[in-house]
């Protein structure tokens, strides 16, 4: 299981950037976009994000 970011609910704040332990995820076009062989499935983005935008899949 990876996070997975809602690009229709994703503001672009990059709190999920900073909070990332893996360095997985990163911003394209305003956007937060994670790898999938860099993310640890540890969840601290989903907790974070403000708009609510990633979640586990």
């Amino acid at each position: 299981m990876v996070a997975i970011v809602d690009k229709k609910k994703c503001t672009g704040c990059e709190t999920c950037v900073d909070v990332c332990p893996a360095a997985a995820i990163v911003m394209e076009d305003d956007i937060a976009v994670v790898d999938p062989d860099l993310c640890i499935d540890c969840e601290s983005c989903v907790d974070e994000c403000p708009a609510e935008a990633i979640h586990i899949g």
